[in-house]
């Protein structure tokens, strides 16, 4: 018999800078010193009507107001990336009453930045984690990549029964900000992008305790590789958003958690609690309306996006340790979508 995976314990962590949604807005000309004087207005509202009070930085907002180039944000990725994977894993080892010594796999996500070594290694030689630990770096899956990162530590913690697995996932959105880039795309990413890390610690077997992870699953669709990615550019990465995904998110991302849930014996009527990434305040309206929820029902992902801003991947690991936080049981449906197009499903129940 399959032994059932748990998360013995979820943390987070961000950078010192704050930013401010209002001082953005202030300062906005200094972000895109090229932009005309109409289209400057034209994108204010989006900062107004993003949700967003706050978010997180790794660096300063003076450092948005220079021009950099692919390899010093690289640099500063990898940086910034290893510290904050050291908090939030050190904070969820203690949590979960274990050492780094005890975990036999390392899985990171991320797709703000590339490392080689990869970022698991890197927090491995930091942290002093065992010599025969297995390495899986995960990257591409842009905001999926929390609830697929968690589906892919449980089947490893599954096939080591007694054994750990350690989850890393971290993205520094913000660093991926192009001054120079004046794109639709490249302003609402602006408007919403933040950084932080999240780490999770999955065990199986045994009398384990957390939450049970007991199914997962993906759809992607097909002719869909443009709505969601990056593009490699020389001052770094260029964010790709179809306006579409609002849309997308009310009809097919419904039709794809409907399916899932079927494929496990499950309808919608059987979730205590949605786990959303929140990728923006007009994605949050159409995931309400596409799970059949009261308008702001979605309380909790609102509360992050507002704190916070869209970390990508990281963020609904925030989600789901502040519903852990507040005491909320049941049965748990975490959703997100991300690049290929794939929406991606996990289910934990918290009896």
């Amino acid at each position: 018999m399959e032994k059932c995976a748990r998360m013995a314990a979820v943390a987070t962590a961000v950078p010192p800078f704050v930013l401010r949604q209002e001082e953005l807005m202030d300062r906005f000309g200094g972000l895109f010193p090229n932009l005309s004087a109409e289209a400057e207005a034209r994108m204010l509202p989006v900062f107004e009507n993003a949700g967003i009070d706050t978010r997180y930085s790794c660096v300063p907002l003076d450092w948005y107001e220079r021009p950099h180039g692919w390899a010093e944000k690289n640099r500063l990725f990898v940086e910034n990336a290893v510290d904050l994977l050291e908090v939030a894993a050190g904070c969820a080892l203690e949590k979960a009453g274990m050492a780094i010594t005890d975990m036999d796999a390392i899985i990171s996500v991320s797709t703000t930045g590339i490392a080689t070594p990869s970022l698991d290694a890197l927090v491995m030689e930091r942290m002093g984690a065992r010599r025969d630990v297995e390495r899986l770096p995960i990257f591409g899956l842009g905001c999926a990549g929390g609830v697929i990162g968690l589906a892919r530590a449980a089947t490893m913690a599954r096939s080591r029964p007694g054994g750990a697995v350690l989850l890393l996932v971290v993205e520094l959105c913000a660093l991926t900000f192009r001054r120079a880039d004046e794109s639709k795309s490249n302003l609402v990413a602006t408007a919403l992008f933040g950084d932080g890390a999240a780490a999770a610690v999955i065990t199986a077997g045994g009398d384990g305790a957390g939450p049970a992870i007991t199914a997962s699953g993906e759809h992607t669709w097909p002719n869909s590789l443009d709505i969601m990615g990056w593009s490699v550019e020389d001052d770094g990465l260029g964010v790709i958003f179809s306006r579409d995904i609002p849309s997308l998110t009310r009809s097919a991302f419904r039709d794809a958690a409907l399916e899932f849930l079927r494929a496990n014996g499950l309808t919608l009527d059987q979730v205590d609690e949605f786990v959303c990434h929140p990728g923006g305040a007009k994605v949050l309206d159409a995931l309400e309306e596409a799970f059949g929820l009261a308008p702001g029902e979605l309380h909790i992902p609102r509360q992050i996006l507002r704190q916070y801003g869209n970390m990508s991947a990281v963020t609904v690991l925030f989600v789901l340790d502040s519903v852990l936080q507040a005491g909320r049981s049941g049965r748990y449906l975490l959703s997100t979508l991300g690049p290929g197009f794939t929406a991606a499903y996990l289910t934990m129940d918290n009896s």
